[in-house]
Protein backbone atom coordinates (compact mmCIF):
# COMPACT_ATOMS: atom_id res chain seq x y z
CA UNK A 1 0.00 0.00 0.00
CA UNK A 2 2.78 2.50 0.86
CA UNK A 3 4.32 1.95 -2.72
CA UNK A 4 0.73 2.61 -4.72
CA UNK A 5 0.72 5.68 -2.30
CA UNK A 6 4.43 7.18 -3.23
CA UNK A 7 3.15 6.18 -6.67
CA UNK A 8 -0.06 8.63 -6.68
CA UNK A 9 1.60 11.21 -4.91
CA UNK A 10 4.37 11.57 -7.86
CA UNK A 11 1.82 11.37 -10.39
CA UNK A 12 -0.01 14.42 -9.03
CA UNK A 13 3.05 16.23 -8.13
CA UNK A 14 3.83 15.85 -12.41
CA UNK A 15 0.94 15.85 -14.10
CA UNK A 16 2.17 15.36 -17.35
CA UNK A 17 2.99 11.71 -16.28
CA UNK A 18 -0.26 10.33 -16.57
CA UNK A 19 -1.78 12.32 -20.06
CA UNK A 20 -2.25 10.00 -22.61
CA UNK A 21 0.40 11.54 -24.73
CA UNK A 22 3.31 11.25 -22.34
CA UNK A 23 2.34 7.68 -21.40
CA UNK A 24 2.83 6.80 -25.04
CA UNK A 25 5.96 8.98 -26.06
CA UNK A 26 7.86 8.79 -22.91
CA UNK A 27 7.60 5.32 -22.31
CA UNK A 28 7.87 6.32 -18.29
CA UNK A 29 4.42 3.85 -17.41
CA UNK A 30 2.29 1.68 -18.96
CA UNK A 31 -1.01 0.23 -16.97
CA UNK A 32 0.52 -3.03 -17.66
CA UNK A 33 4.13 -1.64 -15.66
CA UNK A 34 2.29 0.21 -13.17
CA UNK A 35 0.47 -2.76 -12.22
CA UNK A 36 3.49 -5.18 -12.11
CA UNK A 37 5.36 -2.13 -10.20
CA UNK A 38 2.69 -1.60 -7.40
CA UNK A 39 2.58 -5.20 -6.69
CA UNK A 40 6.66 -5.71 -6.73
CA UNK A 41 6.22 -2.95 -4.33
CA UNK A 42 4.10 -4.42 -1.51
CA UNK A 43 5.17 -8.09 -2.33
CA UNK A 44 8.83 -7.35 -1.31
CA UNK A 45 8.22 -4.18 1.21
CA UNK A 46 9.94 -1.60 0.15
CA UNK A 47 8.07 1.51 -2.28
CA UNK A 48 9.56 1.16 -5.67
CA UNK A 49 9.18 4.48 -6.21
CA UNK A 50 11.79 5.12 -3.60
CA UNK A 51 14.08 2.90 -5.45
CA UNK A 52 13.25 4.51 -8.84
CA UNK A 53 13.86 8.22 -7.36
CA UNK A 54 17.26 7.63 -4.97
CA UNK A 55 18.78 4.64 -6.39
CA UNK A 56 18.77 2.54 -3.24
CA UNK A 57 19.57 -1.07 -4.08
CA UNK A 58 17.31 -2.76 -1.74
CA UNK A 59 17.66 -6.71 -1.46
CA UNK A 60 14.39 -8.64 -0.70
CA UNK A 61 13.31 -12.14 -0.86
CA UNK A 62 10.41 -13.00 -2.78
CA UNK A 63 8.97 -16.44 -0.50
CA UNK A 64 6.24 -17.00 -2.67
CA UNK A 65 8.22 -17.29 -5.81
CA UNK A 66 10.86 -20.04 -4.40
CA UNK A 67 8.00 -22.37 -3.29
CA UNK A 68 8.49 -25.40 -5.59
CA UNK A 69 5.18 -27.96 -6.08
CA UNK A 70 7.06 -30.28 -3.71
CA UNK A 71 7.35 -27.76 -0.80
CA UNK A 72 3.72 -26.87 -1.47
CA UNK A 73 2.34 -30.89 -1.77
CA UNK A 74 4.58 -31.28 1.84
CA UNK A 75 2.56 -28.62 3.42
CA UNK A 76 -1.00 -29.76 2.22
CA UNK A 77 0.12 -32.72 3.51
CA UNK A 78 1.36 -32.11 6.79
CA UNK A 79 -2.08 -29.79 7.46
CA UNK A 80 -4.48 -32.67 6.57
CA UNK A 81 -2.62 -34.99 8.77
CA UNK A 82 -3.15 -32.44 11.44
CA UNK A 83 -6.62 -31.91 10.81
CA UNK A 84 -6.82 -35.30 10.81
CA UNK A 85 -5.59 -36.59 14.10
CA UNK A 86 -7.62 -37.76 16.50
CA UNK A 87 -7.53 -35.09 19.29
CA UNK A 88 -9.19 -32.67 16.68
CA UNK A 89 -12.15 -34.97 15.52
CA UNK A 90 -15.47 -33.04 17.07
CA UNK A 91 -18.02 -35.38 16.59
CA UNK A 92 -21.15 -35.83 18.59
CA UNK A 93 -21.38 -39.40 20.78
CA UNK A 94 -23.11 -42.11 19.75
CA UNK A 95 -25.90 -43.74 21.89
CA UNK A 96 -25.89 -47.79 20.88
CA UNK A 97 -29.31 -49.02 21.92
CA UNK A 98 -30.06 -52.76 22.17
CA UNK A 99 -33.66 -53.41 22.75
CA UNK A 100 -33.88 -57.22 24.02
CA UNK A 101 -36.95 -58.92 22.93
CA UNK A 102 -40.98 -58.02 23.71
CA UNK A 103 -41.43 -61.44 24.64
CA UNK A 104 -38.24 -62.21 26.49
CA UNK A 105 -39.67 -63.77 29.63
CA UNK A 106 -40.75 -66.76 27.54
CA UNK A 107 -37.55 -67.48 26.56
CA UNK A 108 -36.57 -71.35 27.96
CA UNK A 109 -34.08 -69.75 30.23
CA UNK A 110 -35.20 -67.04 31.87
CA UNK A 111 -39.04 -68.98 32.12
CA UNK A 112 -37.27 -72.06 33.53
CA UNK A 113 -35.56 -69.21 36.47
CA UNK A 114 -38.73 -67.81 37.02
CA UNK A 115 -40.54 -70.80 37.64
CA UNK A 116 -38.07 -72.18 39.63
CA UNK A 117 -37.91 -69.44 42.09
CA UNK A 118 -41.86 -69.11 42.29
CA UNK A 119 -41.75 -72.84 43.42
CA UNK A 120 -39.22 -72.92 45.62
CA UNK A 121 -40.47 -69.55 47.38
CA UNK A 122 -43.71 -71.51 48.00
CA UNK A 123 -42.83 -75.58 48.52
CA UNK A 124 -40.37 -74.42 51.02
CA UNK A 125 -41.84 -73.50 53.64
CA UNK A 126 -43.76 -76.95 53.36
CA UNK A 127 -40.34 -78.14 54.47
CA UNK A 128 -39.71 -76.45 57.80
CA UNK A 129 -38.67 -79.28 60.47
CA UNK A 130 -41.29 -79.95 63.13
CA UNK A 131 -40.86 -79.79 67.08
CA UNK A 132 -40.78 -82.97 68.48
CA UNK A 133 -43.18 -83.89 70.64
CA UNK A 134 -43.68 -86.99 73.06
CA UNK A 135 -45.66 -89.67 71.18
CA UNK A 136 -47.03 -91.43 74.23
CA UNK A 137 -50.21 -90.66 74.18
CA UNK A 138 -52.59 -92.59 71.16
CA UNK A 139 -54.37 -89.59 70.62
CA UNK A 140 -52.01 -87.06 70.62
CA UNK A 141 -50.44 -89.42 67.43
CA UNK A 142 -53.57 -89.75 65.73
CA UNK A 143 -53.69 -85.83 66.15
CA UNK A 144 -49.95 -85.46 64.66
CA UNK A 145 -50.67 -87.37 61.71
CA UNK A 146 -54.00 -85.55 60.91
CA UNK A 147 -51.78 -81.84 61.44
CA UNK A 148 -48.45 -83.49 59.11
CA UNK A 149 -51.43 -84.04 56.12
CA UNK A 150 -50.01 -81.25 53.91
CA UNK A 151 -52.10 -79.25 50.95
CA UNK A 152 -50.03 -78.86 48.06
CA UNK A 153 -52.89 -77.15 45.54
CA UNK A 154 -52.86 -73.88 47.37
CA UNK A 155 -48.55 -73.44 47.42
CA UNK A 156 -49.58 -74.82 43.17
CA UNK A 157 -51.72 -71.77 42.90
CA UNK A 158 -49.84 -69.44 44.44
CA UNK A 159 -46.29 -70.22 42.38
CA UNK A 160 -48.42 -70.32 38.79
CA UNK A 161 -50.10 -66.78 40.08
CA UNK A 162 -46.69 -65.50 40.87
CA UNK A 163 -45.21 -66.98 37.58
CA UNK A 164 -47.61 -65.01 35.41
CA UNK A 165 -47.07 -61.74 38.09
CA UNK A 166 -43.46 -61.71 36.99
CA UNK A 167 -43.56 -62.67 33.30
CA UNK A 168 -46.41 -59.48 33.16
CA UNK A 169 -43.71 -57.45 34.91
CA UNK A 170 -40.71 -58.41 32.66
CA UNK A 171 -43.28 -57.96 29.20
CA UNK A 172 -44.60 -54.67 30.88
CA UNK A 173 -41.18 -53.82 31.08
CA UNK A 174 -40.40 -54.48 27.45
CA UNK A 175 -43.05 -52.24 26.46
CA UNK A 176 -41.69 -49.47 28.41
CA UNK A 177 -38.33 -49.42 26.67
CA UNK A 178 -39.96 -49.38 23.28
CA UNK A 179 -41.75 -46.43 24.65
CA UNK A 180 -39.01 -44.70 26.09
CA UNK A 181 -36.64 -45.39 22.60
CA UNK A 182 -39.61 -43.33 20.87
CA UNK A 183 -40.80 -40.93 23.27
CA UNK A 184 -37.71 -39.57 24.87
CA UNK A 185 -33.98 -38.45 23.58
CA UNK A 186 -31.82 -40.72 22.68
CA UNK A 187 -29.73 -39.87 24.78
CA UNK A 188 -32.05 -40.28 28.09
CA UNK A 189 -32.69 -43.70 26.66
CA UNK A 190 -29.69 -44.65 26.63
CA UNK A 191 -29.49 -44.12 30.44
CA UNK A 192 -32.13 -46.18 31.14
CA UNK A 193 -31.49 -49.30 29.38
CA UNK A 194 -27.69 -48.91 29.78
CA UNK A 195 -26.07 -52.72 31.10
CA UNK A 196 -25.19 -51.35 34.90
CA UNK A 197 -22.53 -53.95 35.34
CA UNK A 198 -20.88 -53.30 32.44
CA UNK A 199 -21.02 -49.31 33.80
CA UNK A 200 -19.95 -50.17 36.72
CA UNK A 201 -16.41 -51.82 35.62
CA UNK A 202 -15.98 -48.75 32.97
CA UNK A 203 -16.29 -46.50 36.01
CA UNK A 204 -14.10 -48.76 37.84
CA UNK A 205 -11.21 -48.50 35.86
CA UNK A 206 -10.80 -44.54 35.24
CA UNK A 207 -9.77 -44.43 38.65
CA UNK A 208 -12.16 -42.31 40.20
CA UNK A 209 -12.24 -41.42 43.70
CA UNK A 210 -14.00 -43.91 46.14
CA UNK A 211 -17.27 -41.12 46.83
CA UNK A 212 -17.28 -40.00 42.88
CA UNK A 213 -17.26 -43.86 41.83
CA UNK A 214 -19.97 -44.38 44.84
CA UNK A 215 -22.39 -41.81 43.75
CA UNK A 216 -21.77 -42.49 40.04
CA UNK A 217 -22.89 -46.03 40.57
CA UNK A 218 -25.90 -45.17 42.66
CA UNK A 219 -27.35 -42.59 39.87
CA UNK A 220 -26.44 -45.47 36.90
CA UNK A 221 -28.03 -47.94 38.86
CA UNK A 222 -31.17 -45.51 39.59
CA UNK A 223 -31.45 -44.71 36.49
CA UNK A 224 -31.23 -48.28 34.41
CA UNK A 225 -33.82 -50.15 37.57
CA UNK A 226 -36.35 -47.15 37.22
CA UNK A 227 -37.75 -49.05 34.24
CA UNK A 228 -37.97 -52.77 35.61
CA UNK A 229 -39.64 -50.72 39.31
CA UNK A 230 -42.00 -48.90 36.94
CA UNK A 231 -43.07 -51.49 35.53
CA UNK A 232 -43.88 -53.70 39.19
CA UNK A 233 -45.56 -50.81 40.30
CA UNK A 234 -47.96 -50.64 37.18
CA UNK A 235 -48.48 -54.34 37.67
CA UNK A 236 -49.12 -54.07 41.16
CA UNK A 237 -51.66 -51.18 40.71
CA UNK A 238 -53.45 -52.54 37.81
CA UNK A 239 -54.49 -55.94 39.88
CA UNK A 240 -55.37 -53.87 42.65
CA UNK A 241 -57.52 -51.46 40.89
CA UNK A 242 -58.91 -54.88 39.29
CA UNK A 243 -59.79 -56.58 42.40
CA UNK A 244 -61.44 -53.37 43.58
CA UNK A 245 -63.72 -53.62 40.40
CA UNK A 246 -64.55 -57.42 40.45
CA UNK A 247 -65.11 -57.14 44.13
CA UNK A 248 -67.52 -54.06 43.38
CA UNK A 249 -69.45 -55.91 40.07
CA UNK A 250 -69.77 -59.53 42.26
CA UNK A 251 -71.41 -57.98 45.51
CA UNK A 252 -74.62 -55.82 45.68
CA UNK A 253 -74.11 -52.75 45.12
CA UNK A 254 -76.71 -50.96 48.11
CA UNK A 255 -74.26 -52.93 50.36
CA UNK A 256 -71.03 -51.66 49.00
CA UNK A 257 -70.01 -48.75 51.03
CA UNK A 258 -67.98 -47.12 48.16
CA UNK A 259 -66.25 -44.30 50.11
CA UNK A 260 -64.50 -46.76 52.32
CA UNK A 261 -64.05 -49.47 49.15
CA UNK A 262 -62.07 -46.32 47.41
CA UNK A 263 -59.89 -45.54 50.87
CA UNK A 264 -59.03 -48.66 51.13
CA UNK A 265 -57.86 -48.96 47.28
CA UNK A 266 -56.36 -45.64 47.73
CA UNK A 267 -54.07 -46.78 50.46
CA UNK A 268 -52.88 -50.05 48.85
CA UNK A 269 -52.09 -47.59 45.65
CA UNK A 270 -49.75 -45.42 48.30
CA UNK A 271 -48.30 -48.84 49.79
CA UNK A 272 -47.57 -50.39 46.59
CA UNK A 273 -45.59 -47.17 45.90
CA UNK A 274 -43.88 -46.85 48.76
CA UNK A 275 -42.05 -50.12 48.88
CA UNK A 276 -41.75 -49.87 45.04
CA UNK A 277 -40.11 -46.58 45.93
CA UNK A 278 -37.97 -47.97 48.38
CA UNK A 279 -37.12 -50.64 46.76
CA UNK A 280 -35.38 -48.63 43.83
CA UNK A 281 -33.57 -46.34 46.21
CA UNK A 282 -32.45 -49.00 48.52
CA UNK A 283 -31.14 -50.90 45.20
CA UNK A 284 -29.20 -47.98 44.07
CA UNK A 285 -27.60 -48.01 47.67
CA UNK A 286 -26.92 -51.51 47.69
CA UNK A 287 -25.43 -51.28 44.13
CA UNK A 288 -23.12 -48.36 44.78
CA UNK A 289 -22.14 -50.71 48.18
CA UNK A 290 -21.69 -53.56 46.29
CA UNK A 291 -19.61 -52.03 43.57
CA UNK A 292 -17.18 -49.93 45.70
CA UNK A 293 -16.48 -52.84 48.15
CA UNK A 294 -16.20 -55.93 46.10
CA UNK A 295 -16.10 -56.57 42.30
CA UNK A 296 -17.45 -54.02 40.60
CA UNK A 297 -19.53 -56.33 38.25
CA UNK A 298 -20.86 -59.30 40.81
CA UNK A 299 -20.87 -56.27 43.42
CA UNK A 300 -23.02 -54.06 41.91
CA UNK A 301 -25.41 -57.11 40.79
CA UNK A 302 -25.91 -58.41 43.95
CA UNK A 303 -25.98 -55.01 46.16
CA UNK A 304 -29.17 -54.06 43.80
CA UNK A 305 -30.97 -57.63 44.20
CA UNK A 306 -30.19 -56.88 48.25
CA UNK A 307 -31.69 -53.66 48.32
CA UNK A 308 -34.15 -54.08 46.00
CA UNK A 309 -35.65 -57.04 47.91
CA UNK A 310 -34.33 -55.92 51.45
CA UNK A 311 -35.76 -52.04 51.20
CA UNK A 312 -39.89 -52.96 51.20
CA UNK A 313 -38.68 -54.70 54.46
CA UNK A 314 -37.18 -51.98 55.72
CA UNK A 315 -39.53 -49.33 55.74
CA UNK A 316 -42.32 -51.73 56.16
CA UNK A 317 -41.02 -52.24 59.67
CA UNK A 318 -39.88 -48.45 60.22
CA UNK A 319 -43.18 -47.39 59.42
CA UNK A 320 -45.17 -50.09 61.47
CA UNK A 321 -42.73 -49.53 64.51
CA UNK A 322 -41.93 -46.20 64.59
CA UNK A 323 -44.52 -44.24 62.59
CA UNK A 324 -47.02 -46.73 64.59
CA UNK A 325 -48.98 -47.18 61.05
CA UNK A 326 -50.13 -49.76 59.34
CA UNK A 327 -48.50 -50.51 55.45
Amino acid sequence: MAGIAIVLDVLRKNPSLYTGQSLHSYGFFSATAAASAAAAAISAGTPFASRALFGIPVAHCDAGASLDEDYISRMRSATANIFQHDSLKYRTKEYYIELKPLFSAFELRAFAMTSLRSFLMNYLPLLEPRSNVEEDDDEFLQDTQEERHVDLVVPLKKSVMQIIREITVVTTRRVLERMAVHYVSQRMAWKLLKDVPKSAVRKAVRGMPTSVYFFSVCRTTFRGHFLGVAATWLVQVGIKIYRYFSSIIKEDRDDVDKAERVKLLAKKVSCATVRCGSSLVFASIGAGLGATFFRPSAGQWIGCAVGDFAGPIIISVFVEKVLRLDL
